[in-house]
């Protein structure tokens, strides 16, 4: 990843990191700036952390010599707020920030939501719907040579043509309307230092094609002559059958090192996605996590009581990225990818020493985790070659022989952290894939985590019981569930602790009837789990389950599923399996009637008036 811009003579913000980027014209005189090279867009306040994308890209690109400043949460009615910086020389970067803007603003209900906890004082409303086209509009508007380039999980999930949730369409690629230069999909740190080590030496007019991890507009007949043709956005729009065909197309061309360049025409115009980005080494990795990070929000924000969102991350730790679960309604497929890096256990324990000695810390550390928690160090030889299998899955319907894990790294790492002055508790806040927990190779890493990482509540996310809906989301079986409620028993028991597990289940997934819904409602009745927090499924673009949603079908057989889709059903849905809350009396009713189940009621009635604690005891 490294550049040569620092020997041209860039002066940047002072190497001990003692200020943040600049956020506006008396913090770029400060720096002694006139200009800023590059110019970072977000739908987020400014947090100065390695979780965050902009604070991660922008001390990237600070420490190869390039000049970046942040415009966060800009007011987008008019392009005054887009300017206030001036132009960049070399271009603007724009992301809705951590999360999608309509999953930020919009319930799975799609009704406004009241709270941005990535805003200062969680207030609501501070980031535009479609964050990415209405900042790159605007921007072009103030700028209008001024080369724009996305990137985050906004736009790296719609750089092709997409069902849109809440327009219920298919959309066009953003691209198109953001009528942007360049897209970054995927990470983007390998694809964004070559983007402006491009421009920096070409001008304006550098020629962006061919990057690894991007995707840009040409014409009808600039198509790599090795790529694969998608149907176009038109044709997919129209046609259900050509929808999945694109996206397992798509899904094909996601191992770095095997894939070819996608195109899908636009009408006369084609958007071409180049294979992904190289992934990481642990090296690599590690740089990014050392850069000197304020670790804080922008000042500008103390007034308003802070970034909520940042305090869920302050005394957490990232150790690697990646996940090789592909579950159908996870987007970190086509994002993070497949493939699992980790960072050294040397450059964690860097980070974790560092947040040890920041003032206010009480002696916890919140989260050691990625993903899946227990995916760090994972490693299989296809990955260091940057492929992975074509024909199989890394874990369903099992762990595949070839996957390695990473136990023993991992039970010396909390260790090792625990041991840290200051350090009272080593927590694992990330979820935890329990398929990869049954089996004996996991008993001492399950009753390490029970004995010290898990804080009486444990995370675990079954979905569902039934194994046909548990099929179309790429999850283990049921029974694999069951199983690792026996191991945890057992672990709780081995290392003398009372422990419980915090259940997750999705609603409404496509291929749920209510009575498969009815099915896990009395799963969880007869054993008095009570869950206080449900999903309802959201279909983020680009996942398999969303072209279920889309279609009704399933994208790989072929085969019909029912889908969820009225307000009403998704309701009934919801309160069979949250039975007990009181406002879902009414549409828990109506569903037993639907199924002609009313005779099941009691079952409910008796679980939710029975006292005593509302999650599973562990033993």
């Amino acid at each position: 990843m490294a550049s040569k811009a620092h020997r041209r003579g860039h002066r940047t913000a002072p190497s001990d990191g003692a200020g943040f980027l600049p956020m506006s014209r008396p913090e770029m005189d400060a720096l002694g700036w006139d200009r800023c090279d590059v110019i970072l867009i977000t739908g987020d306040a400014y947090v100065d952390h390695p979780s965050y994308g902009v604070a991660l890209i922008g001390r990237l690109l600070q420490d190869s010599g390039f000049r970046v400043g942040v415009i966060a949460q800009p007011d987008w009615r008019s392009a005054d707020a887009f300017a206030a910086l001036g132009e960049p020389r070399l271009f603007f970067g724009i992301t809705s920030g951590n999360v999608d803007s309509m999953i930020a603003n919009l319930s799975a209900g799609k009704r406004r939501r009241r709270k941005d906890e990535y805003s200062p004082g969680d207030k609501a409303g501070l980031r535009p719907d479609r964050a990415v086209i209405v900042y790159a509009n605007r921007a072009r508007q103030a700028f209008p040579n001024a080369p724009l380039v996305l990137g985050g999980i906004e736009a790296s999930l719609r750089r092709l043509a997409h069902y849109d949730y809440w327009d219920d369409a298919v959309r066009r690629s953003i691209l198109l309307d953001a009528r942007a230069d360049a897209l970054v999909y995927g990470m983007g740190e390998r694809q964004i230092l070559e983007i402006a080590t491009r421009l920096d030496a070409g001008g304006r007019g550098a020629d962006l094609s061919g990057i690894p991890g991007t995707a840009v507009v040409r014409g009808g007949d600039e198509a790599p002559p090795d790529a694969v043709v998608l149907p176009s956005a038109e044709r997919a729009a129209a046609d259900p059958v050509l929808f999945n065909e694109a996206f397992r197309l798509a899904h094909a061309h996601m191992a770095p090192a095997s894939s070819r360049p996608l195109v899908q025409p636009h009408g006369d115009r084609c958007v071409v996605q180049y294979p992904p980005a190289a992934p990481l080494a642990a090296a690599e990795l590690d740089a990014l996590h050392a850069f000197p990070y304020r670790r804080a929000w922008h000042p500008a924000y103390d007034e308003a009581g802070g970034v909520r969102a940042f305090e869920t991350v302050r005394n957490s730790l990232i150790s690697h990225r990646g996940c090789c679960g592909e579950c159908s309604f996870c987007a970190i497929y086509f994002h993070q990818g497949r493939i699992v890096q980790s960072r050294s256990e040397s450059s964690i324990m860097a980070e974790a020493r560092l947040i040890a000695s920041q003032p206010g810390f009480k002696g916890t550390i919140t989260d050691v985790g990625g993903p899946t928690a227990n995916l760090y160090a994972a490693r299989c030889k296809r990955w260091d070659k940057g492929r992975t299998c074509d024909d199989k899955s890394c874990l369903v319907p099992e762990k595949c022989e070839a996957l390695r894990l990473g136990y023993d790294a991992s039970i010396r790492l909390y260790r090792e952290i625990a041991e840290i002055p200051g350090v009272k508790h080593v927590f694992i806040g990330s979820g935890l894939r329990l398929d990869l927990l049954v089996d004996d190779a996991a008993r001492e890493y399950l009753e390490q985590i029970c004995a010290h990482q898990v804080s009486g509540l444990m995370k675990v996310a079954p979905e569902h019981c039934d194994d046909g809906v548990l099929a179309l989301m790429n999850k283990p079986r049921f029974a694999v569930y069951e199983e690792f409620v026996e191991r945890f028993r057992a672990a709780a028991r081995a290392v003398g602790k009372e422990l419980y597990l915090v259940n997750y289940f999705i609603s409404s997934h496509p291929g749920g009837t209510l009575k498969e819904t009815l099915k896990l409602g009395l799963y969880l009745a007869k054993r008095r789990i009570r869950p206080e927090q449900i999903q309802d499924f959201i279909p983020s673009p680009m996942t398999a389950s969303t072209c279920m949603y889309h279609t009704g079908m399933d994208p790989w057989t072929g085969r019909k599923v029912h889908v969820p889709r009225s307000e009403k059903e998704r309701r009934m849905h919801r309160a069979l399996i949250q039975y007990d809350q009181p406002q879902n009396r009414g549409p828990l009713t109506a569903a037993l009637k639907e199924l002609d189940s009313l005779h099941v009621l009691p079952k409910f009635e008796r679980a939710t008036q029975r006292k005593g604690p509302a999650r599973k005891r562990a033993r």
